[in-house]
């Protein structure tokens, strides 16, 4: 069995440990004196010694930066996702003001109508569109505790809509211009052509009837034309557009995509005639309506007895 040597190993390893130690003694209590020869002869061992080891350094340095860079990253992850917060908020509020824009631009377009003086009107907002592929009509919260009658004309900011169909006590319903069962009379402006509008379910009702069809053109203007005690003369319904099939067609001044106010007119029936001759010998007998008292009737009588020759 071979012998083992002498180890020197480890007396020399703690020699070496021990040197170390006082020699790390040795320059912490150096570093500690406070004095000004012992700051100097410090100062003139860092620019001897730290400038010959910058390649020890290099990879501190290298990591100091990545972990900044790391820091800085997770900051600006930080602050995209606040942003992103902060603009799902924004559109949230951005979505809020348009809706109340377009609300009070249709209120101000329904302020801003001009139509025929003697004609009053109540506001109603639409509820529901219970429009179908065979009925197009809208719910309004208005009905007969705020007058609504059946059979009034609706505007909307612009143009004629429909009329009142359907009366509760808090809701009405509005038959609109598009629906097959409508039809009503109106002009084609500026050549006066009359014409029928009928609806059929399309957003371009037809014009029908239309007297001398050379004088309408693409563009005219078309209104109500009051015959019949349908609606009120002179509203504005929409524009003559030529089909695909090359029919006469209307484009509508209402926008029917987006209707949230709608105003009803409250119309009264004209006066019937039913005696023309009163009417040109200047008496009012021929009206139903508002009567002359007896005594202005025989005054006017004997007037006119008085003036035959």
């Amino acid at each position: 069995m071979a012998r083992k040597g002498p180890d020197y190993a480890t007396p020399v390893r703690r020699v070496l440990i021990a040197t170390l130690a006082l020699i790390l003694l040795v320059l912490f209590l150096f570093w500690r004196i406070d004095s000004p020869r012992a700051e100097q002869m410090r100062t003139a061992m860092i620019d001897r010694i730290v400038p010959r080891f910058e390649w020890a350094l290099v990879p501190v340095t290298r990591v100091s930066q990545m972990i900044a860079g790391f820091q800085s990253y997770a900051r600006l992850y930080e602050q995209n996702q606040e942003l992103r917060r902060e603009l799902q908020r924004m559109t949230a509020w951005k979505e809020a003001a348009v809706q109340l824009e377009q609300e009070n631009s249709k209120l101000l377009a329904l302020n801003n109508v001009r139509i025929d003086p003697a004609l009053t009107s109540v506001t109603g907002m639409v509820m529901v569109d219970s429009g179908s592929a065979f009925r197009q009509s809208v719910l309004l919260n208005v009905g007969s505790q705020d007058g609504v009658v059946e059979g009034w004309a609706t505007m909307d900011g612009l143009g004629l809509v429909g009329r009142i169909a359907g009366v509760g006590r808090s809701t009405s319903r509005v038959v609109l211009l598009t629906d097959p069962s409508s039809r009503i009379p109106v002009i084609v402006q500026p050549t006066g052509e009359r014409a029928l509008l009928t609806g059929d379910n399309t957003p371009l009702p037809l014009l029908e009837f239309i007297e001398i069809i050379d004088n309408v053109r693409p563009g005219d203007r078309v209104v109500t034309s009051g015959d019949g005690g349908v609606f009120p003369s002179g509203l504005l319904v929409g524009q003559v557009a030529q089909g695909t099939d090359g029919r006469m067609r209307l484009r509508m001044a209402a926008d029917y995509g987006r209707l949230e106010f709608l105003r009803v007119l409250r119309s009264h029936p004209a006066e019937a005639v039913v005696d023309t001759d009163m009417i040109v010998r200047g008496g009012n007998q021929g009206m139903i309506g508002p009567q002359m008292p007896p005594e202005a009737v025989e005054a006017a009588e004997a007037a006119d007895t008085a003036a035959a020759p």
